[in-house]
Formats: C-alpha cells, sequence, structure tokens
C-alpha cells in the first residue's frame, strides 16, 4: 500500500510531516515524531484533537489503521505536563512562563519565543541599538478626548479615543502627508498582534538557488526535483520599509558633495556615514541620520559613472565607528544643467513618463544592502533586509536640485544575491530575469498587471517594470542644522579638500593641509581636526606618521567633543612630526608646474642634454629639475 503523509503540529516547534505506513505499529510512529522534533522519552503525548482527546498510547499491537489515522491528518503534540519540560525541550524552546510567539515577513517562517529566537544560532545575533529602543516602546497612537463624539467623563475612553495601534490603516491615510508604508516594527507588532500573538507564521530571507545536498538526481544540469527546486516567485509591493526617513544634518554636507558636479559637470558617487535613530514622525519609524560623505574611487562623465575598488574601505569604516557613525547608504548625482544663469537643472527623472531609479542602480542598491544587511534576531539566518538607503541627486518638476530616498524590497535584494536579475540594453525602467541554463537554474518570477479591461493578469518577469521592487522615503534636512562634525560651523573657514579628487586639483597633501590649519587660531584645535575627510587622510595616508593607534585619542576627543583629550593629542610626539613637516611646506612655497610644449601657445622644447644636473626626491625618487626647491610630485624640500 503506498505510503501516508501525516502531519503532527506543536506548540513550540510548530508543524512538521510524518511520512509512515498503513501497517505501521504505534511505537514505530512515535519513535518517529521522537526523532523529528527531537525530544526525550517522557514529557510528551500525541492526541487526535487539540482538547487533549483521543491519546495515542504507545503500542507494539495497534497500528495506525487501528487508530484510524487516514493520509493528510492533523495529530496534536502536546506536553504531558507544562511547568516542567524536559532537557531535550528545553534546548529548542522557552518554558511555557514565559510565552511563546512567533514573526512574519514575507518570505518564510521562523518561531521565536519570549524576546528572543528559540534558535541557539540566532541568540548570538546583537541588533542595532535602534532595534532596541524600538522594541521596547509602547507604539501605541495615544488620542486626546473628542469633545464632539465623546461622551464619557475625562477618565474614560470610547470608540473615538481609545488608542491604535502603530499600523491602524485609517490614521496613516489620514497623515499629512499620507504614510504608504508601515514602519519595519509596525509590520512585527501587526504579524504578532491578535488573540493567536503570531503563532505559525514566518520571517525567513527568499532563496532562488537550488537546496544543495539532494541525493536523488544528478547535480543541475543532471535533474532537479520538488524537493531541492526553489519556488516560483510572485513580486508584490512590499507594504514595509526598514528606514522611513532620510535626514541630513546640515546644508553643507550635501553642498561640498555638489561642488564636484558644479566645478565639472560631471556626475559623483559617495558613500553615506551616520547612524539610525527613532523617527517620531512615523510610529515606530526609523531614520537615518547623515553625517558625512565619503567618496570612494570613481570614474565619472556626465551620463556614466564607474565605481572602482576601494582599497581604503576597510580602514574608514574603523575610523567611521571609532567616532561613533557607520555606512548608513549611499548617494549620487543625476543632474544636467538646464539654465547657468538661473541655477536650475533639467527634470528627467521620477516623473510617470519615466523612471525613478533604472535597472542597474536598482541591482547596485540591492548589492549595497546585501553587503550591509538587517540584523535581527526574529530571523533564522540572523539577518532580515536591509536598513542602507539610497539617494539620488536629480532636478524635480520646478527645475530644481531634489533628493530622492529609495531603497530596494527584500526580493529584490534576493533576486540579486541569487543573480537572477539583470538590467535591459534600451529601457532603464525595465529589468529582465535571466533564462536557465547549464550552469545556473533560475525559478519563473511573475508579476501582476491589469489589463484594458481592469482584470488582473499575471505577466512573465521578462521584462520587468522595477517600480515593482522599489520602496521609496522622503529624504530633507532639518529645521536647525545638527554638526557631529564641528568644522562645518565655521562657514568662513576653507573646508579641507575631499579625497579622491586629484583630477580637478584638489589633493590632500601636507601644503592643503598646513593652509587648511592655519585658518585656526591653537585654541580651536578640535574644532579643526573634527572633520571627517581630514581625519580619513590622518589615518590612511602613507605621507603621514599616523595612524588608527596613534589617533584612537584624537577619534575619541571629536567623538565626545572633548577638549582635554583634543589638546593632550596635540602634544604627542606623533604630531609634532606632523607640525614639522608642515612648517617645512610652510617655509616652502608650492612649486607651479612647468608650462606645456604642446598645444597653442606653448613653450618651446628645451635642448637635447639639458637634463644633467637633475635631483632625485629622497621621499618619492621622483626625477626633478635642478632649478626647484622642492619635488613636484610630493612637494616635499630637497
Amino acid at each position: 500500500m503506498a505510503n501516508r503523509i501525516v502531519r503532527v503540529q506543536s506548540p513550540e516547534h510548530g508543524t512538521k510531516r510524518i511520512e509512515s505506513k498503513p501497517s505501521e505499529t504505534i511505537a514505530d510512529f512515535l519513535n518517529k515524531i521522537q526523532q523529528e522534533f527531537g525530544l526525550g522519552d517522557t514529557g510528551w503525548n500525541v492526541y487526535k484533537s487539540r482538547d487533549k482527546k483521543d491519546w495515542i498510547r504507545t503500542s507494539r499491537a495497534k497500528t495506525l489503521d487501528t487508530y484510524k489515522i487516514k493520509h493528510g491528518d492533523m495529530l496534536f503534540l502536546l506536553s504531558s505536563d507544562r511547568k516542567q519540560s524536559n532537557a531535550s525541550l528545553d534546548s529548542t524552546s522557552m518554558n511555557s512562563a514565559s510565552g511563546t510567539s512567533n514573526i512574519t515577513g514575507d518570505m518564510g517562517s521562523v518561531s521565536i519565543s519570549g524576546s528572543s529566537m528559540s534558535s541557539g544560532s540566532s541568540q548570538s545575533v546583537v541588533e542595532d541599538e535602534v532595534d532596541q529602543i524600538l522594541y521596547k516602546e509602547d507604539g501605541k497612537i495615544y488620542r486626546s478626548r473628542n469633545e464632539q463624539l465623546c461622551r464619557h467623563g475625562p477618565q474614560g475612553k470610547c470608540l473615538h479615543c481609545v488608542p491604535l495601534e502603530p499600523y491602524d490603516e485609517e490614521f496613516l491615510n489620514s497623515c499629512d502627508p499620507p504614510i504608504k508604508f508601515l514602519s519595519f516594527h509596525s509590520y512585527i507588532r501587526k504579524l504578532t498582534g491578535g488573540a493567536d500573538k503570531g503563532k505559525f507564521v514566518s520571517l525567513e530571507n527568499l532563496s532562488c538557488k537550488i537546496k544543495p545536498g539532494c541525493t536523488e538526481h544528478p547535480p543541475w544540469p543532471g535533474g532537479i526535483c520538488t524537493k531541492c527546486q526553489p519556488n516560483a516567485v510572485t513580486l508584490n509591493r512590499q507594504r514595509y520599509r526598514h528606514v522611513d526617513y532620510v535626514m541630513f544634518e546640515n546644508a553643507s554636507i550635501v553642498d561640498r558633495f555638489l561642488n564636484y558636479w558644479r566645478r565639472t559637470g560631471n556626475q559623483r558617487l559617495g558613500i553615506m556615514y551616520g547612524r539610525y535613530e527613532p523617527h517620531k514622525d512615523t510610529p515606530l519609524g526609523i531614520k537615518a541620520t547623515v553625517a558625512a560623505i565619503y567618496e570612494p574611487p570613481q570614474k565619472s562623465s556626465k551620463n556614466v559613472l564607474e565605481l572602482l575598488e576601494d582599497p581604503l574601505e576597510g580602514q574608514v569604516n574603523r575610523l567611521a565607528e571609532a567616532v561613533g557613525i557607520r555606512p548608513v547608504g549611499w548617494i549620487f548625482t543625476d543632474l544636467l544643467a538646464d539654465d547657468l544663469n538661473k541655477g536650475t537643472v533639467k527634470h528627467f527623472r521620477g516623473n510617470i513618463n519615466s523612471h525613478f531609479l533604472s535597472a542597474q542602480e536598482c541591482i547596485m542598491a540591492a548589492d549595497y544592502q546585501n553587503k550591509y544587511t538587517n540584523p535581527c534576531k526574529l530571523s533564522p539566518d540572523g539577518h532580515f533586509g536591509s536598513k542602507f538607503v539610497t539617494v539620488v541627486v536629480t532636478g524635480d518638476a520646478s527645475d530644481q536640485i531634489h533628493f530622492e530616498g529609495y531603497q530596494v524590497s527584500n526580493q529584490c535584494m534576493a533576486l540579486v544575491n541569487d543573480d537572477c536579475l539583470i538590467p535591459t540594453k534600451d529601457a532603464p525602467e525595465l529589468g529582465y530575469i535571466k533564462e536557465s541554463s547549464e550552469k545556473q537554474y533560475v525559478p519563473d518570477v511573475f508579476y501582476k498587471v491589469k489589463d484594458t479591461y481592469g482584470n488582473e493578469v499575471t505577466q512573465l518577469a521578462r521584462p520587468l517594470p522595477v517600480e515593482y521592487l522599489l520602496v521609496d522615503m522622503p529624504a530633507a534636512f532639518p529645521l536647525s542644522a545638527q554638526y557631529t562634525f564641528k568644522a562645518h560651523l565655521h562657514t568662513e573657514a576653507k573646508l579641507f579638500h575631499v579625497e579622491n579628487r586629484q583630477e580637478i586639483g584638489e589633493t590632500q597633501d601636507y601644503t592643503s593641509l598646513s593652509s587648511y590649519l592655519q585658518q585656526f587660531p591653537p585654541d580651536r584645535f578640535l574644532e579643526a581636526v573634527s572633520d571627517f575627510h581630514l581625519l580619513v587622510f590622518l589615518a590612511t595616508s602613507d605621507m603621514i606618521p599616523l595612524n588608527m593607534n596613534t589617533i584612537a585619542p584624537l577619534l575619541e576627543a571629536v567623538k565626545t567633543n572633548n577638549v582635554d583629550i583634543a589638546f593632550h593629542f596635540k602634544k604627542c610626539q606623533e604630531w609634532a612630526t606632523v607640525e614639522e613637516i608642515m612648517a617645512a611646506h610652510e617655509a616652502t612655497p608650492r612649486v607651479q608646474r612647468e608650462p606645456s610644449y604642446v598645444g597653442p601657445g606653448a613653450s618651446p622644447l628645451p635642448p637635447i642634454g639639458s637634463g644633467a644636473g637633475m635631483w632625485t626626491c629622497a621621499h618619492c625618487t621622483y626625477l626633478n629639475v635642478p632649478e626647484k626647491s622642492a619635488c613636484d610630485m610630493c612637494s616635499l624640500p630637497k
């Protein structure tokens, strides 16, 4: 006879399927349940009903047919003593007094107990500080007594003034402007609300890869089965977002970034460093506060940006962590000047006839989000989604420079992580799902759209409108400017050069360092060095005898705004060496470049053999002409 599948449900472990035979004894069947759930020898029983009726007792004589257990039936695994669990049960679940609940997401399932995961691998996950704060908040929306509708006293509550849940759709739609997406923590509260407290729901990351370890057939492309084949994906607009608002601390941060485009007309990309904080304007919301923009090595033109490998990325991240910030997103420009006299830019992105983000930009955003995932104890993988945001600087409907914030959905992150999504050549608003090949199996991906008759039609995502993958958010400035780095406070001082801008003449060297520090009196040393780009130069430059260990006190002074620590660092031997080298550069003015020998108005070529007497720089080995007293390459004295 054919085997039958019997479902067994447990409050602590969820539901599992047990494969059995009709003639199988009850003892053998219970042994399978014990192995599948990892139970001990005592402390549990199996019943045919949830109210502990029809107890299935172990027996070598009785079979499943004796208890009339058929294919697809549901049995219930319950503890025989709710106050005392056995050792095996304790290893996977908390005591029933602490309460058990489940959390769900769009993609999968995981059971949690109390405020932490029952899985041992997820208990070690350290969530972000902002998540820990929001978990402790009530999150309800409190309303005052309505004088027209409420008929009770000041101490009473009714339908018109009772506190609302943070996911109340009517309240979110009534806000000005309306809140289109739930915050991530409001979404979690919605899933865990109600009488069941969110049992038997899920929060897993989507996977589009073949499950490894299947032994029933040769590996792909030799074979595939339903056990290892990934499920087809139907794209849905994500109902929540991990970050609800992007806030730049002050306008100087962005002006400094935009100066590159203003000077060259070429586009620019930067990594935003800051912190995540609670956002009070959205129930249980999170905002990304940007304190600095780091510009990695890149090649740019008016239409193309090519990001190069950054050997200093790890050092910059460690420096940012030392001053209390972290990577929170990336920003890029897509600007084209319209009228230079009026200072307007063209509006060609973000309207109904164009695109918000191109497919290539969505893929890059997903790649960044996969790199900076969101630690989450409610996921068996230890992470779920990402808080890393994307900001586009482009023209708005009034032809003014405008900032737009985006994230891609968790489904898009999975498609990019598993190398399923590629851009199209001619239409930036369309992506394309790869077809399966001998090297890779790609599951079918669908999306739903309404036809001309208003019917909902499912279509294959070849091609795919990238709007299905986007979540947008506002990006703006606070009413009162904030300053993590105090150098921005002094608008009269010329700021230190930004890294990786050598092609426009902004070189970070001893000369620029000396010129910058000369603008500040000695008693404002902490304000002078409180500049992220300057700190990156001090920590990473091979020209300066400093490193992360030697400038650790300075980073602590900047983080805590401690003047005493800063002046103590100023007296150390390493900084004294830097000051001596800067003094040498002050005595030797910066050497002008030699005139060009090509092009209109060029100087005549020097006579052959005039290289006699040239000297080699002891610092960088550059060969200099004899009349120079300082090196043309490193500007150090002869």
